[in-house]
């Protein structure tokens, strides 16, 4: 067995005060992303980890990239027949996580996914680069397939037909917005007296209710 009771590190970088914080959670995480992202340290800043209750009742946890944010919640893209696209699709609670180790910072956040429009979804589809949207249109996501070299052919005889202007989004591609109900801001602080200062919708859903948790 490998030990690893020995991997310990000292959090001292920063502090997270209530009354010091946004009332509104979606500028708050925009106060912190911008902090992060000028930090640096971080490769992809908007890397976050999407997971959600699978078909087969077991949690599945795995990275994507966030797309955007707004006051409406938190937009990323995939194959909607894909098994995480099957999974959201079959119970929309997805739980969203951003791990920021440069600024000792982490954001969970409970949600509910929706499809964004289809104009939101073409928009995007229509922004990435050829390879992209061509990889989109070949790759049955989650599926067996027989090797990579299968992948590979058909990008290939893809390519070899494909017009520019007239790749358009597969209908089984699309986004996803997450529509927060609960955000948790998490920072690191010594003896592992953690702060952790959580916004909660209040019932009627006009406001957010903010408290503090034992770390």
């Amino acid at each position: 067995m490998s030990d690893l009771s020995n991997y310990r590190k000292s959090y001292e970088k920063q502090v997270l005060i209530e009354t010091e914080v946004d009332q509104n959670p979606m500028m708050q995480f925009r106060h912190w992303f911008c902090e992060v992202e000028d930090f640096g340290g971080i490769e992809e800043v908007n890397a976050m980890t999407v997971s959600s209750i699978g078909l087969d009742g077991f949690p599945k946890a795995r990275v994507v990239l966030l797309k955007s944010y707004d006051e409406n919640g938190f937009v990323f893209f995939t194959n909607y027949n894909s098994e995480k696209g099957k999974a959201i699709l079959a119970n929309p609670q997805l739980c969203l996580s951003f791990f920021w180790p440069s600024m000792e910072r982490q954001v969970i956040i409970k949600g509910i996914a929706k499809k964004v429009s289809d104009q939101q979804s073409d928009n995007y589809f229509d922004s990435r680069p050829l390879g992209s949207r061509l990889g989109a249109m070949v790759s049955n996501q989650s599926q067996v397939i027989s090797s990579y070299e299968e992948l590979v052919q058909a990008l290939k005889t893809l390519e070899d037909t494909a017009v520019e202007g007239e790749v358009k989004r597969p209908k089984h591609w699309g986004g996803f917005c997450v529509e927060p109900v609960s955000i948790e801001f998490w920072q690191g602080r010594p003896n592992r007296l953690h702060d952790r200062i959580r916004y909660t919708l209040t019932e009627d859903q006009l406001d957010w209710k903010i408290e503090r948790l034992a770390p």
